[in-house]
């Protein structure tokens, strides 16, 4: 992509949108480290937001703790008196033991103080989850309402697995697949056979274990959603100073054929323009129960100037699928977003599970910030979809901290455990070479995820 393609408004907003929902994650993570530290008397040198390598942006000493803001929005830290951490203060590790030290505690303190970020990653997935079911409610478009089945966006690709325009995903894996949104999701994760309704008939259709990597390298070229509702095609927006209207198409114009194809979905109208386009094309339209036939351009983008019903609360409106809507009351709300937090957990559990094995290729979809931030609203005002990625990365946020990596609360975790059950306390020696190895690898890690973000790195054909 080059520079002139990037829309600055749309990044902007996504910007905004990641750093603000970072910065809550991190807070609040650090402040379960600092707040529980402080319970048990350990003096908290430092709480930053973000780092802060060679200058801060903000700082504020009150009483033994600085608090700031560092430029480099890579995370956050709480610096404990007596800890071998990311500062790799060595020469405060070479004095006497203090009372007031991390290493001067108990192992079940010192335990707890590792495991509070991680604690409050899960609490805050678990509140943010329930009130935004308490705001705005649950949307559900239920599998089996999906009038035309599925559209699937890379025909080519998908017909490589035997999946065809009109098919309906109904179970991944036995497992039944009730809600549109999550088809997706349970699609992207399947490890054998995906059930789809086709011509009135179950089909089964074996999936190959590198599905994710192939999807990975489409996506790189560019390729839309992997599919949509099939729909008919309506016009939706035809103002009168637009091509369409020029052109005779009005509002609520179906399109069921171009020339002598018949085209009554989407994607096959798409598809005949494509193979037509620059030339004039033949519409044939059902206006108020009558047919009628417009001669128009089709243009060099493939388009005839008119925005077709595309949006859920449209295709509901004209029998396309269903739209649930579920309300919750304040205290219905909490075990729902409990709940949810569990559901999503698993699904990044088991998309976690094929990242770790190569064959599936899995690993071609780690994303850097880049790839984070473009799952963020592209329009100012859009807090739901702010609020549910910032609970599903504050789930992602307690796992990986929670995995036996040094450098991460895991790794402090396992050491911990370690001593508690073995009675043994590693030397602060092996501790530093810990936490300069897991400092490496997480470094490493971060330089591909953002790798594969701007140069496909892992990912190719």
């Amino acid at each position: 992509m080059t520079l002139l393609a990037i829309n600055w408004g749309t990044v902007g907003i996504q910007v905004f949108y990641l750093l603000l929902s970072l910065s809550i994650l991190v807070i609040l993570h650090e402040f379960g480290h600092y707040i529980t530290a402080k319970w048990f008397k350990c003096r908290v040198e430092k709480f930053y937001l973000f780092f802060n390598p060679w200058f801060s942006i903000f700082k504020k000493k009150i009483g033994d703790t600085e608090y700031g803001i560092g430029w480099l929005p890579l995370g956050g830290y709480v610096k404990i008196a007596g800890m071998i951490d990311e500062s790799m203060d060595k020469d405060a590790m070479k004095l006497p033991p203090q009372p007031y030290e991390f290493r001067s505690k108990p192992a079940w303190q010192r335990l707890i103080i590792m495991l509070a970020g991680i604690i409050m990653n899960v609490l805050l997935a678990f509140i943010i989850y329930a009130m935004v079911l308490f705001v705005w409610g649950e949307k559900k478009i239920p599998t089996t309402s999906l009038k035309y089945g599925l559209s699937f966006s890379d025909s080519s690709l998908m017909s490589q697995f035997n999946f065809r325009n009109g098919d309906n995903i109904i179970a991944v894996d036995g497992k039944p697949v009730d809600d549109y949104a999550n088809a997706v999701n349970k699609l992207v994760l399947v490890n054998h056979t995906v059930t789809v309704i086709r011509d009135n008939k179950e089909v089964n259709i074996d999936m190959p274990v590198n599905l994710i990597g192939k999807l990975m390298d489409k996506k790189k070229n560019g390729s839309g959603p992997l599919f949509l509702p099939r729909m008919p095609v309506i016009v939706d927006e035809t103002p009168d100073t637009s091509a369409g209207y020029k052109e005779g198409l009005r509002l609520h114009d179906q399109i069921v054929a171009v020339d002598s194809t018949q085209t009554p979905f989407m994607d096959e109208f798409k598809s005949y323009l494509i193979k037509h386009a620059g030339q004039y094309v033949n519409l044939v339209i059902k206006r108020e129960d009558k047919q009628d036939t417009i001669h128009a351009l089709d243009r060099e983008d493939a388009t005839i100037g008119f925005i077709p019903v595309s949006g859920f609360e449209e295709l509901d409106s004209i029998g396309v699928l269903k739209l649930e809507k579920k309300k919750y009351g304040f205290f219905e709300a909490i075990p729902a977003g409990v709940s949810g937090s569990f559901d999503q957990l698993g699904s990044y559990i088991a998309g976690f599970k094929k990242v770790v094995h190569p064959e599936t290729g899995a690993y071609k979809s780690i994303s850097g910030f880049k790839g984070i931030g473009s799952l963020f609203p592209t329009q100012w005002g859009d807090w739901e979809t702010f609020w549910r990625i910032t609970a599903f990365l504050s789930i992602i946020l307690a796992f990986m901290n929670l995995l036996p990596i040094p450098a991460l609360d895991g790794g402090h975790v396992l050491f911990t455990l370690i001593e508690m059950i073995s009675g043994r306390k590693p030397s602060d020696k092996f501790l530093e070479y810990a936490q300069i190895a897991g400092m490496v690898f997480l470094f490493a890690l971060m330089l591909f995820a953002n790798g594969n973000d701007w140069f496909g790195w892992g990912r190719g054909h």
